[in-house]
């Protein structure tokens, strides 16, 4: 123990240590809490809630009107913050050198050495990560607007000194972002890229959030066309109807509003809510229910977006849309619950069949009437979302994909092969095509669809 203390290397280290500048010391420490008060600052004032900064706005607190007004001009805020960290990092590097220097020349350690390289990186680095970094912006996290208060006199003189400098940053970064728009960068990134990379991110026994995720990826990019109810399979009231009629076809209906027409579906004259008829429910066939019909009808086309018509919906505070084409005849309707649907999935009530089990076979194969959506026919089969992009043209719909492929109506039996799928027509009428079996040719695929299939089942 004695031969420990003895050493010489002992005495050696605690003269270094006596002859360092303590001034030099305390400035390395004074500065690592300016840096730390500096890195809490950028979280406390960029963290601040919308709550938290209405306060700011509307209260009596003068100094949160201050620090509202901070963060009316974020660049020049950030750049100072920026500025004034990088001022402060870059003088606790040079301090904590030449504090090393003087620790080296008196241990007789050249000032270049390894030694002194590797102990000067590791405990700058660790105190300005632990004390500058990590403790103020934890502290700052959960305490942001107290730590914005206590820091508004700080920035808003350091705003002062250092606008110049600021105004200079952000003016170059505008400049930059100006030059990268002009050589159009490609910096997007297409649906089904997004929507491969949430099936490879999400936990595959999370089936429902994973397709729920998929669903909100796509969502911006789907019109009404896409989702609405066709013109052909619309269910609507002729208006010349006694109210004998109406009641009968509403008991089939099973629908809670129906547009109502005279002599064609192009001519609505508005809605019926069945709600607007239970006072009415013991009135005789004579009875003029038209009277009740609401005349408000919402018209969009049928390139609207549906992220749109849902927020239309939010603030008209309706739940159907009619669509219309470029020469305002009826292309059909779209209901709130099918602009949902595309987010959480099918909403089956009480009067909706199983829909897996109208779908699929046991040999993994499809019976799908034409107007299937192409949509529904890529969830159910578990394609991508793009799969037919490149040759489905103008159609929405199953039937109208085999007419843009075969270019002519075909008959019953016919084939069609595209690619690993094979389309055999089973009905057809002069008009359309009515019922289409689906088969998959990829023995990987179909063991993919026999196992969503058996789940389904269980379930």
């Amino acid at each position: 123990m004695e031969g420990d203390l003895s050493h010489p290397i002992i005495p050696l280290l605690m003269f270094a240590l006596n002859d360092i500048p303590l001034g030099a010391a305390f400035i390395v420490v004074l500065l690592l809490i300016v840096s730390g008060l500096i890195s809490g600052s950028e979280v406390a004032f960029f963290s601040l809630t919308a709550d938290q900064i209405k306060e700011c706005r509307e209260g009596d607190d003068p100094v949160g009107k201050k620090v509202f007004k901070l963060l009316q001009t974020p660049q020049i805020l950030l750049a100072t913050i920026l500025i004034c960290n990088n001022f402060v990092n870059v003088a606790i590097v040079m301090i904590s050198t030449f504090i090393a220097w003087q620790i080296a020349d008196q241990l007789g350690i050249a000032r270049n050495s390894f030694e002194i390289f590797v102990t000067l990186t590791f405990v700058v680095t660790a105190l300005v990560v632990f004390i500058g970094e990590i403790v103020p912006k934890i502290y700052a996290t959960k305490n942001s607007l107290v730590f914005a208060k206590k820091m508004i006199t700080f920035w808003s003189v350091s705003i002062k000194i250092f606008k110049p400098f600021a105004l200079l940053l952000t003016s170059m970064g505008n400049t930059m972002e100006k030059a990268l728009a002009n050589k159009n960068y490609n910096l997007e990134v297409s649906v089904n890229e997004i929507d491969q990379a949430v099936s490879l991110a999400t936990d595959q026994s999370d089936d429902k959030a994973k397709e729920m995720l998929k669903g909100i990826v796509r969502f911006g990019s789907k019109t009404v066309k896409q989702i609405m109810v066709s013109r052909t399979d619309m269910n609507a009231l002729d208006k010349t109807i006694d109210f004998h009629e109406l009641m009968d076809h509403i008991n089939k209906s099973t629908y809670s509003r129906l547009p109502v027409y005279i002599d064609t579906i192009d001519s609505l004259v508005g809605l019926l809510y069945i709600k607007d008829l239970l006072p009415y429910l013991d009135k005789k066939e004579h009875f003029e229910w038209q009277r009740i019909i609401r005349k408000d009808i919402y018209y969009v086309p049928e390139s609207k977006k549906i992220d749109e018509l849902l927020r239309d919906f939010q603030e008209k505070r309706v739940h159907m849309a009619i669509i219309v084409d470029e020469y305002g005849g009826t292309t059909g309707l779209v209901t709130l619950e099918d602009i949902i649907e595309e987010i959480v999935g099918e909403i089956n009530d009480e009067f909706d069949g199983d829909l897996v089990q109208d779908y699929w076979s046991k040999d993994a194969s499809f019976n799908l009437d034409g107007k299937t959506s192409l949509i529904d026919f890529e969830r159910i089969s578990l394609l991508p979302a793009d799969y037919f992009d490149k040759v489905k043209g103008e159609s929405d719909s199953l039937g109208g994909l085999i007419l843009e492929l075969l270019q002519e109506m075909p008959s019953s039996g016919k084939v069609i092969d595209f690619e690993d799928i094979q389309f055999t027509i089973k009905a057809v009428d002069k008009k359309r095509i009515k019922t289409v079996h689906v088969k998959f040719n990829d023995e990987g695929h179909i063991k993919k669809l026999r196992e969503e299939f058996e789940k389904q089942d269980q379930d």
